[in-house]
């Protein structure tokens, strides 16, 4: 019997030729991984062939759900979408927040991969019928709003739309995925999307699962509701993450200039304090939220912008850019086309360095230039001038360009830096490094232990590795449950909590120690695809500009020598498990439930 909040299945879609199959997925499996990005992964070892090129035919992307959608437990209308990253070569989960996940799951599925390539454009139809492929080709070339928009009218009612926009149709290694203006936005699973010839995939709500408590369920709802409102998410509510832009300027942790600089001389003008009274024209909330943290603001010619913090960090500081229209305008510019906001400003700032170095021939191209920022993205989406290079991320790029560039290319793995300085943040130094999808804020939120007042965050040591791991941890069951990141702050024992809501919605008898060794499982998991794929130590690491050019922080100077993340890394792999080069023991893998996954080379059937 199959447990609450589950339908004990994922439905595999081949596009090539329209056919589907299920793949059974125990209670072992749920269990030890629960859905989303930890769901995900285990099915990225069980279908994914080893070495599978991202763009290819024989690559899987995985739209994966998980047992609280569906309940009224606020921030649980996300998805996971899960793939090879065509930016990183390496595992790739995104989540988006939205009524897709909720139509998705009623499919009956637990999850929907899709592999293959279909003919030509084309959009996956998932409901109670199963899965079939109509015909897009007036969609391409459309951004993912536009292309929802118009199959919306035509499929009718009930149908939930995820789509790409020109990014993702034309393989940019960091294209997006979106719904309702919402991104499954890191590491290009737009353009794994694209390469499949899929425009999008819609959904319909077929059926219902039930949670195993219903009653303890809509207790645990009211609870988390009201907490939902108290302090910890009220930044969220009243200015939303751009709240950070003025805060971090003000700690020498704001990245600018492509990390030449930790503060912003213009960041004022940036600000959510001036904008949103400015320009602010609403607030939102994601499907089932309560905490409502999307702030829409107006841009240039009467048009409008989502704005978050690393939207802004991306195209405004990093850029050296600080015209309020030119950074919404480009915002907005990202939307369009499907690119994700990072990774574009992280590209394109590394860009402006080489034009300034003379390494690239583009004397357009200049910091602090909106005009040219903007040129670049568009030339990006169309392919022309640099946008062929730039559409590679940094990493691939500088290889291509040399000149000492790779020492400046702002990335881990392959994936472009967050808005967090990692001298002055370095529990998150040590996280951005070590993370299994690369320089990413929210699968490894180091900085809160930097920014908690319990460390010195100018000297990273054996207590920032223990706040590391444990922020790595939780984020590794957040977005398995899936639970939005802005809740995280409204819990006083994160994992006896979360299992007290898993129990109540699967039946299951887990406690607050079996949800810590599951984080610990799926962290594990996420390395072991990793170094199957061609994973080495040296990708634990930063970009040598940070390891070698110190950052003035008051009367103190921040540096972070490779020696001490040297250091802080080998005790990261100590505390995990993992031996000198980053590799796990039989002991560290007895119980990752990886039999009958891929651990070779061969095709995704069993």
């Amino acid at each position: 019997m199959t447990a609450g909040g589950y339908f004990g299945q994922a439905l595999v879609v081949d596009v090539t030729d329209g056919t589907a199959e299920t793949l059974p997925l125990t209670d072992e499996v749920l269990r030890g991984y629960l859905g989303g990005a930890g769901l995900g992964t285990w099915l990225m070892h069980r279908l994914a062939p080893q070495g599978v090129e991202p763009l290819g035919p024989g690559a899987p992307l995985a739209f994966v759900f998980s047992p609280l959608v569906g309940t009224p437990l606020t921030t649980s209308a996300k998805f996971a979408v899960v793939a090879k990253s065509p930016l990183t070569g390496l595992l790739n989960d995104a989540l988006a927040s939205s009524q897709f996940a909720i139509s998705g799951k009623l499919t009956g599925n637990d999850a929907i991969v899709v592999h293959g390539r279909a003919a030509g454009p084309s959009v996956l139809l998932v409901d109670g019928d199963g899965a079939r492929l109509v015909e897009a080709g007036d969609t391409w070339g459309t951004s993912a709003a536009e292309a929802e928009s118009r199959l919306g009218e035509r499929l009718g009612r009930g149908w939930r739309i995820a789509s790409i926009g020109p990014a993702g149709e034309r393989g940019v290694c960091y294209a997006t995925l979106s719904h309702d203006g919402r991104h499954a936005g890191r590491g290009g699973l737009g353009a794994v999307l694209g390469a499949k010839n899929i425009k999008a995939v819609a959904v319909r709500a077929a059926t219902k699962v039930a949670p195993a408590d219903q009653d303890a369920v809509l207790v645990a709802a009211r609870d988390l509701r009201e907490r939902s409102f108290g302090q910890a998410t009220a930044k969220y509510r009243e200015l939303g993450t751009l709240a950070n832009l003025l805060a971090f300027n003000a700690i020498n942790t704001l990245p600018t200039r492509n990390f030449t600089a930790a503060t912003f001389t213009d960041a004022p003008r940036l600000a959510a304090e001036d904008l949103a009274e400015a320009r602010g024209v609403a607030r939102n909330s994601c499907a089932s939220c309560t905490i409502g943290c999307e702030h829409i603001y107006q841009t240039k010619g009467g048009g409008q912008a989502r704005v978050e913090y690393e939207n802004v960090f991306a195209l405004g500081p990093m850029c050296g850019v600080s015209d309020p229209d030119d950074v919404l305008a480009a915002s907005a510019r990202c939307d369009e086309l499907g690119l994700d906001t990072i990774s574009a400003g992280g590209t394109i700032a590394w860009a402006m360095e080489c034009a300034e170095r003379g390494l690239i021939d583009a004397p357009w191209l200049r910091f602090g230039d909106g005009a040219a920022l903007l040129r670049a993205l568009d030339e990006i989406g169309s392919g022309e001038g640099l946008g062929e290079l730039l559409a590679q991320g940094s990493r691939r790029a500088a290889e291509l360009v040399g000149g000492g560039s790779e020492d400046f290319a702002p990335h881990v793995k392959g994936l472009e830096l967050p808005g967090y300085e990692p001298r002055t943040l370095q529990a998150m130094a040590l996280g951005l490094a070590v993370n299994a999808r690369g320089a990413d804020h929210n699968r490894s939120g180091a900085y809160e232990a930097d920014l908690s007042g319990e460390h010195d965050r100018l000297a990273g040591g054996a207590a920032h590795v223990t706040a590391a791991i444990g922020t790595e941890d939780r984020a590794a069951i957040m977005d398995s449950l899936i639970l939005c990141k802005f809740l995280r702050g409204v819990f006083t024992d994160p994992f006896d909590e979360w299992s007290a809501l898993l129990a109540s919605v699967t039946g299951w008898d887990v406690d607050g120690a079996e949800l810590a060794a599951t984080a610990q499982r799926i962290v594990l998991a996420k390395r072991m695809f990793n170094l199957r794929e061609g994973w080495t130590p040296a990708d634990d690491w930063l970009p040598q500009r940070l390891l070698s050019e110190p950052v003035e922080v008051g009367e103190r100077t921040a540096v972070l020598s490779p020696e001490r993340l040297r250091a802080m890394v080998d005790s990261y792999y100590a505390a995990r498990g993992l031996d000198g080069a980053g590799c796990p023991d039989e002991a560290a893998t007895a119980d990752l439930r990886l039999d009958n996954c891929i651990l070779s080379t061969r095709g995704w059937m069993p």
